[in-house]
């Protein structure tokens, strides 16, 4: 598997990126965060929604599991922490398979409902301001994507 790493120095900075991969999203898209606590999932999601049109803040769906947006496409932002015991299946297949992009922050809990491809992306503070940014990309489709968004650079496992 290949794995695409970037150094992000700002919040603006990640959010650019993400940005610029939400302009090549398509529908049933699913990305996956993952990574430090604070390290900047939301802010990930932040970008993604601002290139996808969505002008209405995003946040967290902490204590809601997941938030809906509408933009270009939908995006169905979850946040499945608050999981962790639970073992009953909550339909999330049904956004996977939508007309929109799903994403999903702590998405090992729910390995077993997820899709077969993917894009996972891991996010670490990697000094005071700055993050390390890697993305994994599962099917042949993200790994397109990939190449787009950070080019041939790629770290292979």
């Amino acid at each position: 598997m290949r794995r695409y790493e970037f150094i992000s120095h700002s919040p603006k900075e990640t959010m650019d990126v993400a940005a610029k991969l939400a302009e090549k999203l398509q529908q049933k898209d699913v990305i996956t965060l993952e990574g430090d606590l604070g390290a900047g999932k939301t802010t990930f999601t932040k970008g993604l929604a601002k290139g996808l049109g969505i002008e209405r803040n995003v946040n967290s769906p902490t204590f809601t599991i997941i938030k809906e947006y509408k933009g270009r496409l939908p995006l169905y932002h979850m946040d499945v922490y608050r999981l962790e015991d639970t073992f009953e299946d909550l339909g999330f297949d049904e956004y996977f398979d939508g007309d929109g992009v799903t994403v999903v922050e702590w998405a090992h809990l729910i390995q077993e409902q997820l899709p077969p491809e993917l894009l996972k992306i891991h996010i670490y503070h990697h000094g005071e301001s700055e993050r390390k940014i890697v993305l994994e990309p599962i099917g042949k489709r993200y790994e397109e994507l990939c190449k787009e968004i950070i080019g041939n650079e790629s770290i292979s496992n």
